[in-house]
């Protein structure tokens, strides 16, 4: 197990580097660039842009650029202001070092803006993930055990059409009818609020919970709807298998043979699809955040899009491609814990 994880681990590195170049080159050769704007929006003279070029490293060519961001310019000479004499401000020691330099737009180092911004979004899509886990697992048994009864057909509806309502659609009709038509008797207000984390001014525990509610629902509907009708076809098909009958022959209780022997080896599957959904804790969810305006990462990245900050859309991928390997690490390890018959070596 040990010299799987260290050679995953090897790969892991190798494919980073591979996946930082082609990220760096489509993200550079995007039509326009990042200061596409500023002659004609901030009326900038030609020549001011070229400064500002010269000052944000990207007037060198791209392999330089590329170099530069990963490794750092500490061993190239820096003339920022174009004097002739190498300054040394605006240094920076590149993401091997754990610097992925400043944002174009607000100047501030990129893992400070993403720091401000990631515990919100591992919050909502936590909880979003978790409410989807939860109620998936014993709906999709519960389908299984009862199939094709009134609950089954029930179960199977709803999953179809969770998968097929995308979730800008869903979260706009949850805000016309939870936000603008319902209202609370009690005050008049909206029944459920909409927009941020907190209301401002009356910022609590409770108020924060209201705000997760029509977030966290718009986002897992999706989910649970795919993990529920997924664990049911897993679920078919372990109940048939002879090591349960042979568990069932051995006289142990029916809750027990299906919760112990059959639920486990289902769940094998689905630690694959869970693999694959745990990058989306840190890169949010885009859709829900621009509905919702929740201050996270998923937002965050649409704004940096928008805008072309280079170094924040750089940051987002590279993050998110490192939680994509080291989730799917993850989810060997637990195929090995959930199913005993499977050993790396």
């Amino acid at each position: 197990m040990g010299q799987f994880i260290v050679r995953r681990l090897l790969q892991a590195v190798f494919i980073m580097f591979l996946l930082s170049i082609l990220f760096f080159t489509l993200v550079n050769l995007v039509p326009g660039g990042p200061l596409a704007g500023y002659g004609q929006a901030r009326r900038l003279p030609p020549e001011q842009v070229l400064l500002m070029k010269r000052r944000l490293g990207l007037d060198q060519p791209l392999p330089v650029q590329y170099v530069v961001w990963l490794a750092g310019n500490d061993w190239m000479k820096i003339d920022a202001d174009g004097d002739g004499i190498a300054d040394s401000a605006g240094t920076r020691r590149g993401v091997l070092r754990g610097d992925f330099g400043y944002s174009f737009r607000s100047r501030k180092p990129v893992l400070d803006e993403i720091s401000a911004r990631l515990p919100n979004t591992m919050l909502l899509m936590s909880l979003t993930l978790g409410m989807a886990v939860l109620l998936a697992i014993p709906i999709g048994v519960i389908s299984a055990l009862k199939q094709y009864s009134i609950f089954d057909f029930f179960v199977t509806t709803f999953a179809f059409a969770g998968q097929a309502l995308p979730e800008f659609w869903l979260g706009l009709i949850m805000i016309i009818v939870f936000y603008v038509w319902l209202r609370n008797p009690f005050t008049g207000e909206p029944l459920l609020p909409v927009g941020g984390m907190y209301t401002i001014g009356a910022d609590s525990f409770t108020n924060r919970l209201w705000h997760l509610v029509m977030p966290v629902v718009t986002g897992s509907l999706g989910w649970l709807a795919w993990y529920s009708r997924f664990l049911r076809s897993s679920m078919l098909d372990v109940i048939h298998q002879d090591y349960l009958r042979t568990a069932r022959a051995k006289g142990l209780p029916e809750r027990k043979v299906m919760f112990k022997h059959g639920l486990r080896n289902a769940l094998v599957p689905l630690a694959t699809m869970l693999a694959l959904d745990l990058p989306g804790i840190f890169g949010g969810a885009v859709f829900v955040e621009m509905l919702f305006s929740w201050p996270g990462m998923g937002l965050y990245y649409y704004q940096s899009a928008l805008q072309r900050d280079y170094p924040v859309l750089m940051a987002v991928l590279i993050i998110g491609g490192f939680a994509i390997i080291i989730s799917n690490l993850l989810a060997d390890l637990v195929y090995a814990y959930l199913d005993p018959r499977i050993r790396y070596s």
